[in-house]
Parts: C-alpha cells; sequence; structure tokens
C-alpha cells in the first residue's frame, strides 16, 4: 500500500504580518497534486494543524475545500485528516461521517477512529486521533483512566486504537504529538506551558508506521517507522535554508516500510541576510533577490529600512546587532528570546532583577498564559 504522508499546512499562516496564501494555495494546488498524479498513493494523509488557527480565514476554508475536491474526487484518492493542537475539531469535522463515502476520512474524536483499507495482500486499518489535551482525554476517557499529563493521554489514546484494529491487519497511526527526542523549530506552537508535552514513543511500538503531525522538520525514529514530514513551507527564519518535503510511504505484504521524501520548492524562499547596510545592499544582484528576508545590520544607519526595501521588495524583518554603548540600558544584542512563554517570562524577571516566581505566583502565571493561548486568534 502506498500512502502520502502530509502535516502542518497551518493555512491562514503569516510571518511578520506577510500572509503565505498565495504562497499555500500555488504550492497545493500545483506541485503538490502534481506528486499526486505521478505517485498515486492509495490515501493521504493529513496528520494535523491543517489551519493556523481554531478559526481560520474564509479564504482559507476555500483553499481546503478546493485541494480536497481535487484530490478525492478529481484524483479519486482518499485523503484521512485529523485536527492538530491549532485545529478546532469540531469544526474541521463538520459533516465528516457524511463525506466518509465519498473518500474524506475525518476522524471526529481524540480517542481516535478506524478507516479500513485494502490492498492485495489484505486488509490495512489505518487508526486516526486528532490532537486532545490532558483535560479533553481525561473527560472522554473517564476519571478512572488517571489522565493528568500528555503522555498519559497518548498512552490512552494509542492502547484504545490498538483495539479499535482488527485481527490480522497491517496498522498505520496518524497522531498529532509531541514524541520525545523529536527536532523542534520556532515556527511550533508549545503543547504545554512551562513544559515541553512530550509522550513517549514507546506507546507507538507494535504499529507498522506512525504518520505524524506537529513538529516541522523532517524526521523519522524506530528505524523510519515513526515519522514527521514536516511543514510544507518554511514558516519562521528558523527554519531558513531547510528541505521541505512530503514523505511517500510503501507498506509490504508484512507491514515493513519503506519511505521517500518528495522535495517541495516555495516560489519565495526564507533567507537570513546578515552583515553592514552596505554589504547587504551589494547583495541585491545576488539570485534570490525576490526572497522573503530577515535582515540583521551589524551597523546602525538613518533610513536602513528605506534604503533596503528600494533594493528588496520582500523585507519582511529587520533587526540590529550593533553593540551597546558602555552603561547602555538594553537586553544583550542578538540573545535568544524563549520561546515558552513562561520561560520568557522568568527570564524578564531575572532581567529586571525580581526575582523567580513562588508556588502561587507560578500556578496565576501559567492559568494565564493558557487562557491567552487558547483565546489567541
Amino acid at each position: 500500500m502506498r500512502l502520502l504522508h502530509t502535516a502542518d499546512w497551518h493555512l491562514g499562516r503569516a510571518l511578520c504580518g506577510q500572509s503565505f496564501h498565495a504562497e499555500q494555495e500555488r504550492l497545493l494546488t500545483g506541485a503538490f497534486l502534481d506528486i499526486l498524479r505521478e505517485t498515486r498513493p492509495d490515501a493521504v494523509l493529513l496528520a494535523g494543524d491543517v489551519y493556523d488557527r481554531a478559526l481560520p480565514p474564509a479564504d482559507s476554508v476555500e483553499l481546503l475545500d478546493d485541494v480536497l475536491q481535487r484530490i478525492v474526487r478529481g484524483l479519486g484518492i482518499p485523503v484521512v485528516m485529523i485536527a492538530g493542537n491549532h485545529d478546532d475539531e469540531r469544526r474541521l469535522a463538520f459533516g465528516a461521517r457524511l463525506l466518509r463515502p465519498s473518500g474524506l476520512h475525518i476522524c471526529d474524536s481524540a480517542m481516535g477512529c478506524a478507516f479500513p483499507f485494502e490492498d492485495a495482500h489484505g486488509p490495512v486499518s489505518i487508526l486516526a486521533a486528532g490532537y486532545g489535551t490532558p483535560a479533553l482525554l481525561a473527560n472522554l476517557f473517564g476519571a478512572e483512566a488517571g489522565i493528568t499529563t500528555h503522555d498519559a493521554g497518548f498512552a490512552a489514546v494509542t492502547a484504545h486504537l490498538r483495539g479499535l484494529a482488527p485481527a490480522g491487519a497491517r496498522t498505520v497511526v496518524v497522531a498529532h504529538a509531541f514524541i520525545s527526542g523529536g527536532l523542534t523549530s520556532e515556527s511550533e506552537r508549545m503543547l504545554q506551558v512551562g513544559g515541553s508535552g512530550a509522550v513517549s514513543a514507546a506507546h507507538l511500538a507494535g504499529f507498522h508506521y506512525t504518520a505524524l503531525g506537529h513538529l516541522h522538520r523532517r524526521q523519522s525514529m524506530a528505524e523510519g517507522r515513526i515519522a514527521y514530514s514536516g511543514s510544507p513551507l518554511a514558516y519562521s527564519f528558523a527554519e531558513a535554508g531547510g528541505t521541505k518535503s512530503v514523505t511517500l510511504v510503501e507498506l509490504d505484504a508484512a507491514g515493513n516500510v519503506t519511505a521517500e521524501d518528495i522535495p517541495l520548492t516555495p516560489r519565495h524562499k526564507l533567507r537570513v541576510l546578515r552583515g553592514t547596510l552596505a554589504e547587504v545592499l551589494a547583495m541585491a544582484d545576488d539570485p534570490g533577490r525576490e526572497d522573503w528576508l530577515q535582515v540583521i545590520l551589524t551597523d546602525r544607519q538613518l533610513g536602513a529600512k528605506a534604503l533596503l526595501q528600494e533594493r528588496y521588495p520582500f523585507v519582511l524583518e529587520l533587526r540590529f546587532e550593533s553593540p551597546l554603548a558602555m552603561g547602555e540600558a538594553g537586553a544583550t544584542p542578538g540573545a535568544r528570546i524563549p520561546q515558552d512563554p513562561l520561560e520568557a517570562l522568568m527570564a524578564f524577571r531575572a532581567a529586571i532583577g525580581a526575582g523567580d516566581l513562588d508556588g502561587e505566583e507560578r500556578a496565576a502565571a501559567i492559568q494565564a498564559i493558557s487562557a491567552a493561548m487558547r483565546a489567541e486568534p
């Protein structure tokens, strides 16, 4: 059986105010569909974070509708799709039961769903489970399950998925999670305030292949049986220069897996330019002038932004790295800004000499940050 694994489309995403919509539309209705026409997989596995937020823009909803229609009806290729931590599962799964006969299989439960497939060697059970917080999974599985962490919730979900698979079938899991040991990037939203929200890969033992979403770098574990396809586009400058792809997976009669990464090339690459203003302006004659740029200047000159924009059409972010004068107040240039909001708060308090939070203050901070993240548009 051939499966095309993709994830983390993040429809509706923007970077420094620049919308990715045109880039996503060009890629998904162009190169991505061309790959499907050439490889003819038995199914597409879309492993969550389909949208960038719970209430996506109307044009993102229209784009998803168009792409899925072209895949399922136009090419006759079934799609298995789950919600990620950026999606609202209830909205994403609207009409799921009505759409399944047409070939669009949307998992409408964080506990998981089983979708039966078959090839020349027999049955293949695709076991899909959308992202669920520990609180949601504790409610679904009941108090007796004792779910208080992401790891405990993931253990309950994978045990449930095992029970859904028919005896003798090869099994493929589609899930959205942070597997312990995975390589992160700055463009991913933390699953847990004050911690990683990581889960153990041991819970996936016995499944023939696990198609994961959440981490934006292509990577695999357990000799390729557990894999992230990565996002189809680079969504932060921390990913500049990396290669993006989708993963074509072949499952043989015994459930052994071979995988091939098929590269995706964006119209506008993300690129970081660093140097003096004169040095950066001199680079404008090089290929890639229309890349989306983060410019880091090592000197300070009045009107630098205007001069750069005369030579480069897409300067999305301008930073300065010139040394601070002796005794000048301010943060250390180039210092890393923590990704975890709680870590950022602690770093700020340390910088102003406010000291550590006590237990009650830390709990209040986590509650406030979590509420803000849930309300994030």
